[in-house]
């Protein structure tokens, strides 16, 4: 297929030749009816880039196929059957991905370590999780990608399982052993689909970690907003084989979907990919050697310790994503979110994640040296503004173990359920009511259904004085907890 061809960028580029009067959405009318302090902020060429599909990039009854044509060029690039762009995340195509698999009260196995919308579409789908577990890094205080034998003995328990959701790279840069999974899967005659909303840039450099298509996968997920070029929202599904049929894939994402779709997002994943196919591997071989050097300088820094590839073994990653930068800042005295607090305040750098032991930064083929040298001298300064930090509680952390908590009721049954809100302390042996997720990265410690611990509630109680955010739930502050109704 010609790759210099944008299907979407090349409509767009007609509609403004045309000169077209729209008297349909979008309302602001190509931007002629917008605030002009909006536009001094968001620029004229958003607006005027924000046009219907139907009767606008394409006729009424969409005969030059300006969508169709870009999804090909897509799924030719990353080698995948077929594509499907989505403009509402990868929060709704996973949920989407999900209902494709498992219906209403049908069992999926879903890695525990999550992201919150993959456990909301749990609830929304009324899906019968099968959790399996991750494996729990007791030294770095860190979830890895579930093994295959992890997902062997999950289907042998639930041979009735439809399929299995797993979640790689996570949001720390690990990645799970997706071939020897899809292998499995496969042998019992269940699809597998890869949530892989952090690696949108894997099938661009052979340096990369293998991404789900190239390791058999049935259906996988994509953020192409995360690590592309490509603006938020951005994600595609990417099919093959015929364990999961597109019709279907497609009727589910029609009953979720927005019937608006963005324009914005349609045209930035459209060049994205073209620029992937003709520039992608010299774009990422200047972000990997880049990675590489901000390691070493961050391996300098006394108190820093950057995660590489010790971690990648059995009942650890099986790879490691190099453009993923985890830093332990344990051995500093503060917590990740101090540290990420203290980057954004002092040096105007923000990161991607922090947790108690933690941040994370990702570097993609968008960097380049001046972005390179203000995250190694804020990390250097960091370390010798110390003393001006002020002092903090800390997370108290329970020993990983504990976090496996045993699911007594269907989540969506008890998220729907009567419910009550509970001092913290009254809350152990009830059933959470509520998704409880400290974000980003944004994993629930609970979902609803499971049966809150003691070791549980005391991790939690600890988090918000910590500087912990919790949005979902119910009382951020976390003095309280909703559950289910005795």
């Amino acid at each position: 297929m010609d790759h210099s061809e944008t299907p979407v960028l090349d409509a767009l580029t007609k509609f403004r030749e045309r000169d077209d009067v729209v008297f349909g959405p979008p309302g602001h009318k190509q931007g002629r009816g917008v605030d002009p302090r909006v536009l001094d902020v968001l620029g004229e060429g958003v607006f005027a880039s924000d046009v219907l599909l139907l009767n606008g990039l394409d006729d009424r009854r969409e005969s030059q196929n300006v969508l169709g044509k870009a999804q090909e060029l897509m799924a030719d690039a990353v080698g995948a059957d077929r594509s499907f762009f989505s403009t509402c995340g990868s929060s709704l195509s996973v949920k989407t991905a999900m209902l494709a698999v498992a219906g209403p009260g049908e069992k999926l196995l879903v890695s525990r370590n999550a992201h919150k919308s993959v456990v909301s579409g749990v609830i929304i789908n009324g899906t019968d999780p099968v959790w399996v577990h991750p494996h729990f890094d007791a030294e770095r205080h860190l979830a890895h990608p579930p093994e295959a034998a992890d997902v062997e003995r999950a289907l042998d328990a639930h041979p009735d399982a439809k399929g299995m959701l797993l979640i790689t790279p996570t949001d720390w840069g690990t990645c799970a052993d997706i071939a020897g999974i899809a292998e499995l899967c496969h042998s019992r005659g269940v699809a597998l689909i890869v949530d892989e909303a952090w690696g949108a840039h894997l099938p661009f450099h052979p340096d990369l970690p293998a991404w789900g298509m190239s390791c058999g996968a049935d259906l996988v997920v994509t953020s192409v907003h995360k690590m592309g070029g490509a603006i938020e929202q951005s994600s595609v599904f990417h099919l093959q084989g015929d364990r999961i049929d597109p019709a279907v894939l497609k009727l589910r994402e029609d009953l979720l979907g927005t019937t608006s779709a963005s324009s914005l997002v349609y045209a930035s994943l459209d060049g994205w990919r073209r620029q992937m196919v003709e520039q992608g591997h010299g774009l990422l071989d200047a972000a990997l050697a880049r990675a590489a050097r901000v390691r070493a300088a961050i391996a300098d820094v006394p108190g820093l310790r950057p995660m590489g590839r010790e971690v990648v073994g059995p009942h650890h990653a099986a790879d490691l994503d190099p453009l993923a930068i985890s830093i332990d800042v344990r051995d500093l005295g503060i917590s990740g979110m101090q540290a990420a607090e203290w980057l954004r305040t002092a040096y105007h750098v923000d990161v991607g994640a922090a947790d108690q032991c933690r941040i994370n930064a990702r570097l993609t083929h968008a960097d380049d040296d001046a972005t390179e040298a203000r995250l190694v001298d804020a990390l250097r300064g960091l370390t010798a503004d110390l003393d001006r930090i002020s002092p903090q509680p800390q997370v108290r952390l329970p020993d990983p173990e504990t976090l496996s908590l045993e699911t007594v009721m269907l989540p969506r049954d008890a998220f729907f359920a009567a419910t009550e809100q509970v001092p913290v302390e009254k809350a152990a042996g009830r059933v959470a009511a509520e998704l409880v997720s400290p974000y980003p990265p944004g994993v629930p410690v609970l979902t609803p259904g499971e049966l809150i611990t003691e070791a549980v509630l005391d991790y939690l109680a600890s988090g918000p004085p910590a500087g912990m955010l919790v949005p979902d739930a119910v009382d951020p502050s976390l003095r309280t907890l909703r559950v289910v109704a005795n």
